[in-house]
């Protein structure tokens, strides 16, 4: 076995406890819910054990998370395919959805409820933006213009111009944007209207 794939096997013991331990749970009520004895995870936290597939399946679905969360295992294969998300220290988390270089590069954003009155820290560089608002109500300070964008809604920019997002004290909001350089845009095309015959 190589290297990363030792080390992301010893690293599983200690990640079980640490997320128990964030979550609250004892080993009893762990083991009352996934069937394994507390000797069985009291072993496996502490590393005297590997854990088999039978045991992290349970074990996921107790903690909520996927089996690559739960053992944090090293990204594999295409990246197109294992896009992961980015948490920020401000508690919003950014998905990249394409990992190609140049061209438009897409991204979702999840963004946490903020605070009607906060100063937004206008930012400025090449490109322009497409944003497309999935859930909550977007915030968009744009230049003189301070816009609230709700589910369905679009703006498109020059991202020359100063600019910010942020959620309102409604609660989280969740948009897609597009990001391309300058000149770049993204557009909807539709089909002209039939006209009825008879």
């Amino acid at each position: 076995m190589d290297e990363t794939f030792e080390r992301t096997l010893d690293a599983v013991g200690p990640r079980l406890k640490q997320l128990r331990l964030h979550q609250g749970v004892t080993l009893a009520a762990l083991a009352a819910e996934t069937g394994i004895s507390t000797s069985t995870l009291s072993r496996l936290e502490a590393g005297l054990r590997r854990p088999t597939l039978e045991q992290l399946l349970p074990l996921a679905r107790a903690y909520g998370v996927t089996l690559d969360e739960l053992v944090d295992a090293p990204p594999t294969g295409d990246p197109r395919v294992n896009l992961r998300p980015i948490p920020c220290g401000d508690g919003s988390v950014i998905l990249p959805l394409t990992r190609r270089p140049g061209g438009i590069q897409a991204y979702k954003f999840v963004l946490p409820a903020g605070s009607d009155d906060a100063e937004p820290e206008l930012r400025t560089h090449e490109g322009y933006d497409w944003a497309y608002v999935l859930n909550g109500t977007l915030r968009l300070v744009l230049g003189e213009h301070d816009l609230l964008l709700r589910p369905g809604e679009a703006a498109e920019f020059d991202t020359r111009i100063p600019h910010w997002f942020g959620a309102t004290s409604a609660g989280p909001v969740e948009f897609l944007s597009l990001i391309g350089k300058q000149g770049e845009r993204a557009h909807v095309r539709a089909a002209p209207k039939r006209v009825a015959t008879e």
